[in-house]
């Protein structure tokens, strides 16, 4: 039996972050486990980070045969994914806007989405889809053991990419709460020299283009994280985390999951930010029932079992 031919066309760069390629990564993962042949459209920014993360992924030209695309942007209107499926058998598309689609499946893993918020012939809606790669549910057991310990250690996680240079804004405003504090970000980041002067202090520690992330999430008690896709990473291990929203785009998700007491939301554009982000993390730190709660809701929203159920669907749309 021939492999079914799949795929990826994905945004990336500095302006959108690297989001969709690696949840796209990770959905190309589980469908490879099942036997498909994955391959992601070539791009300047796409080709950079599937480089750093994924150097085996196959790289094709817009025009490569395929019995399925996945598309994972915010730019295609409906006219552009008409053109894709003339291209191919099947057409999936990634979203978490709730735009209109013409494709034969939509996966919107966003909180509080539902079906009816499209009219695709299949829609995954919801957190139960979430695209977590399989390490974070494998350490999931062991995360939530020891989410009652007191909070010593604190995570910065503000997206590969570092939008506007706010990883260093962060990492400055909490350089002396006496936290350790992990700072995760991209080769290219922006913040990357102002960071590497508070490592070279000894006040932070720099992981620049981690491969353990689901280590450092089971390793820290707090966090302060963007609000994309990798809000699933940390809800799968319930560690308690101020959300910081990044673009427009992240708003709605994030301020219904601080409504249903899974996060504390934050709008990077607020004024007075890092005073605001300060007293956040001193409450996550000093309020243990607040770090309790906020560790139970988000578990309980994403077990990090979604790519396993998204390549299932993906490969039944290709059944005859």
């Amino acid at each position: 039996m021939t492999s079914p031919r799949i795929l990826f066309v994905c945004d990336a760069g500095p302006g959108v972050g690297g989001g969709h390629v690696m949840r796209c990564l990770t959905l190309a993962g589980a469908l490879t486990a099942r036997g498909a042949a994955c391959a992601f459209v070539r791009t300047p920014d796409a080709a950079d980070i599937l480089g750093r993360y994924a150097p085996d992924m196959p790289l094709a030209d817009e025009a490569a045969a395929a019995d399925l695309v996945v598309l994972d942007s915010y730019r295609m209107a409906p006219a552009m994914e008409a053109t894709w499926r003339e291209r191919a058998t099947r057409l999936a598309v990634i979203d978490d806007l709730a735009r209109p689609h013409d494709t034969d499946l939509v996966l919107d893993p966003s909180f509080g989405r539902s079906e009816a918020d499209y009219g695709a012939p299949v829609v995954l809606a919801g957190p139960a889809y979430a695209l977590v790669r399989p390490e974070f549910a494998a350490a999931r057991a062991v995360a939530l053991a020891r989410r009652g310990e007191p909070a010593r250690r604190c995570l910065v996680s503000l997206g590969l990419t570092d939008v506007g240079g706010i990883t260093s804004r962060v990492a400055a405003a909490l350089a002396d709460s006496g936290l350790a504090l992990d700072v995760v970000v991209g080769a290219g980041a922006p913040s990357l020299p102002g960071l590497t002067v508070l490592a070279d202090a000894g006040r932070v520690m720099l992981h620049i283009d981690s491969d353990d992330m689901a280590g450092l999430i089971t390793r820290a008690d707090v966090c302060v994280g963007a609000g994309g896709s990798s809000v699933w990473e940390r809800a799968c291990l319930g560690l308690p985390t101020a959300t910081l929203i990044l673009a427009d785009n992240q708003r709605d998700m994030a301020m219904k999951l601080d409504e249903a007491g899974a996060t504390l939301a934050l709008d990077a554009r607020w004024p007075g930010l890092e005073e605001r982000l300060a007293e956040a993390v001193r409450r996550l730190v000093a309020d243990d029932a607040l770090r309790a709660g906020l560790s139970a809701r988000s578990a309980e929203i994403c077990d990090g079992l979604g790519a396993d159920r998204v390549a299932e669907a993906l490969l039944g749309l290709l059944q005859p």
